[in-house]
């Protein structure tokens, strides 16, 4: 790792969806607050915030918070009703851009390969992002541990993989968040399972992921905040009731928990396929000891994990967004940015 230049503080850039849908939960308040605590400059910029200028310079709109000591929920009430200051930039005078979107449009894509092009540090790096944020690319690490999974277009390859699993099976796009187009699916159930891959193969890229049921999953599913081969912080998503799915946005309830030497592996595992592609930053899936998903387009947990790290945690506590931004800071060498442009 390098530091800053001077140690000077950086520009650190968040490209989001839309930040008029922003909530003070997300993991993004938490890193932009804490971006601004300290002292570094923050932008806020969506996809169409970007553009080519008559001289060739990439150019952006963006949002600039110009007050260090609002609160987190101050900072995103701005940013909803459009009230923080605008400026018109060039984009190469940011050090950091931070991928904060999902989901990942051609556009957005494309803007963020420019970004790298010019010079800017992204995190994560889209190009790794592009390959990893499908839950194909987890089936192809045999060295991880993890349910038995399919990945494939054919419905008849997922009848003929649950036949040999003999037990449930989870039905799910290979590109999706939030629980959605997730079924479960008991033995035996061929219509129920002809109705999820369809339901599945409808949504993200057409890819189909079929994996074994876990027994483990009713204790519960950690969300693992990952950075740079580091365990951060997590917590535990128990299902809501009446369906199998941990997804807070299906009704999942988050409880604190412990992070054990089965998660302190998995990172060690996962760490040389997530850095070879470019990730800084994941949320790392975890049941009974397996991984299920890797999240590397957006990943999130920062709330839920601050907010349930125990005793030890006092009000106003922030430490988890404190050291992603402290650690975003330290850019590895051999990689794009900081540029020092002021």
């Amino acid at each position: 790792m390098r530091s800053p230049v001077n140690s000077s503080p950086l520009c650190i850039a968040f490209l989001v969806q839309q930040g008029t849908k922003m909530t003070p939960t997300w993991t993004t308040a938490h890193l932009a607050q804490a971006a601004l605590r300290a002292g570094h400059r923050v932008w806020f910029l969506s996809p169409g915030d970007i553009e080519i200028g008559r001289r060739g310079r990439v150019l952006a709109r963006v949002h600039q918070p110009d007050a260090r000591q609002c609160s987190r929920a101050r900072l995103v009430a701005r940013l909803v009703a459009g009230t923080l200051p605008r400026r018109h930039v060039e984009l190469r005078r940011c050090d950091i851009l931070l991928l904060r979107l999902n989901p990942l449009t051609d556009s957005a894509l494309a803007m963020a390969l420019l970004a790298r092009e010019i010079g800017v540090h992204v995190v994560n790096d889209p190009a790794g992002v592009a390959l990893t944020r499908s839950k194909a690319w987890l089936a192809t690490l045999p060295d991880i541990p993890r349910p038995r999974t399919l990945v494939t277009r054919s419905l008849s390859g997922v009848q003929m993989f649950a036949a040999d699993l003999g037990g449930p099976v989870v039905v799910k796009p290979a590109i999706g968040s939030g629980g959605k187009a997730v079924s479960l699916v008991p033995p035996g159930r061929s219509s129920e399972l002809v109705a999820a891959f369809r339901q599945a193969s409808t949504t993200g890229d057409g890819m189909v992921v079929a994996q074994e049921y876990l027994p483990a999953a009713a204790d519960g599913e950690k969300r693992l905040v990952w950075m740079d081969g580091e365990i951060l912080g997590g917590y535990l998503r128990r299902r809501g009731a009446g369906d199998f799915r941990h997804n807070l946005r299906q009704g999942g309830q988050p409880v604190e928990t412990g992070i054990d030497d089965d998660d302190h592996r998995i990172a060690r595992l996962l760490r040389p396929h997530l850095e070879r592609n470019g990730i800084r930053i994941a949320g790392l899936d975890v049941i009974g000891g397996a991984v299920v998903e890797v999240n590397t387009l957006n990943p999130g947990g920062v709330h839920h994990a601050s907010r349930l790290r125990g005793p030890s945690r006092t009000d106003g506590d922030d430490i988890i967004a404190d050291r992603v931004v402290r650690k975003l800071a330290e850019i590895p060498e051999g990689t794009h940015g900081p540029t020092n442009l002021r």
